[in-house]
């Protein structure tokens, strides 16, 4: 016998009252930010869709690296790079193939999962958080112990996880940081990628996963005190790696785009001069990643931090609320020089050195970054 998980239906006006009556959240979900765009393409979209999904194939892998449709709707890009990375994401969705993205920090792994869980689904809420305590029943399912004591093992004291929601509502669930889960943890998994159940053995019951289900996971090669995924649950998943953006402009882009949004989620006022501290913020953080200046004629040592573009964005986004609060409203040099260090700093026995070394070396002979030299060079005396 196997149980199946109703989900729980609101009144189209109850949920527009509560959200009218809602305080504006820190950040909301994709499916909330880009409604507008998830049901342009759904009207447009006229192509085969698996079972529950909520778009097709073509119109996720449209939604996710933009485009105009036939009615001159403008679908902004959400993820900047090869196109087949995302084309072969989505069709690993369509199968019966649980989908891992694996790459550095910063190559955009939760956001990509993020905005496919959206656009498939229309809910990217089911999420596992992966962290060195994450317990089994995050996976599995739990028990609500005053029913369960009161009452003994029932189908109404059992706690479903997101992933056994998923799995009865022929959803996409989400499993970010799969290898900081303890590995026994991990393994849970695998009856559920293969055989799409999950055994109830205290109620001698199970559910079976409904057509639509599937399994997006994140992983990072650089991460320090990682679990490895063991053979037997690798063969589950499809892996796509997610590189790091192939060029300065391509990486500025991305840094661009989403210190935008999330000025706006804070509110924060439009900010003259951005683009071009952007351009150096990026440009620093490539090469010192590369080990090499942009010419490529000086060969540089590498900081111990991975220098991403995730905090690439958390370095511009600081700044931007400097020079907001407590600055001109111009971002200039000072405003993310202390971010800047923080970032390439970690570790302040080896990582200190090879700054000074590169400011002195590199960006002191570049004749229009001397405000950003004095800046840098001011943050670290402090």
């Amino acid at each position: 016998m196997s149980t199946s998980v109703t989900p729980t239906i609101h009144s189209t006006d109850a949920v527009t009252d509560a959200a009218a009556d809602a305080p504006a959240v820190l950040r909301p979900h994709a499916e909330t930010v880009y409604a507008a765009e998830l049901a342009a393409l759904a009207a447009a979209d006229d192509r085969p869709r698996p079972a529950r999904w909520r778009l097709s194939p073509w119109a996720v892998a449209t939604y996710l690296l933009g485009g105009t449709l036939p009615d001159g709707t403008v679908i902004t890009p959400k993820y900047v790079g090869p196109r087949r990375i995302v084309e072969v994401a989505v069709t690993t969705l369509a199968t019966d193939r649980a989908l891992l993205l694996l790459g550095v920090p910063g190559t955009a792994k939760t956001w990509v999962s993020e905005h496919l869980a959206a656009a498939v689904s229309g809910d990217s809420t089911l999420l596992v958080q992966g962290t060195a305590g994450t317990p089994e029943e995050a996976i599995r399912y739990g028990w609500n112990y005053a029913r369960l004591l009161a009452e003994g093992p029932s189908r109404e004291a059992l706690v479903p996880s997101p992933v056994l929601r998923a799995m009865a509502e022929g959803m996409t669930a989400r499993v970010e940081e799969l290898t900081r889960i303890p590995a026994d943890v991990q393994d849970t998994l695998i009856t559920i990628l293969s055989e799409k159940t999950l055994p109830i053995p205290e109620l001698g019951d199970e559910v079976q996963a409904v057509r639509g289900f599937n399994l997006i996971a994140t992983a990072n090669d650089r991460d320090r005190g990682v679990n490895e995924l063991s053979s037997a649950l690798r063969r589950r998943f499809n892996t796509v790696v997610l590189p790091l953006p192939a060029s300065l402009d391509d990486e500025v882009d991305i840094v661009a785009r989403r210190v935008t949004e999330l000025g706006r989620s804070l509110e924060l006022p439009e900010t003259p001069g951005a683009l071009a501290e952007i351009q150096r913020v990026v440009r620093v953080f490539r090469e010192l990643r590369d080990g090499v200046t942009a010419d490529g004629r000086t060969k540089l040592k590498s900081p111990s931090g991975t220098l991403s573009t995730a905090e690439a964005i958390s370095v511009v986004t600081s700044g931007l609320a400097l020079a907001a609060h407590f600055g001109d409203g111009q971002l200039r040099a000072g405003d993310v020089a202390a971010g800047i260090l923080g970032a390439v700093v970690r570790d302040p026995a080896t990582d200190q050195l090879i700054w000074q070394e590169y400011l002195e070396s590199v960006v002191r002979e570049r004749a229009d970054w001397r405000d950003f030299y004095r800046s840098c060079r001011d943050a670290a005396a402090r």
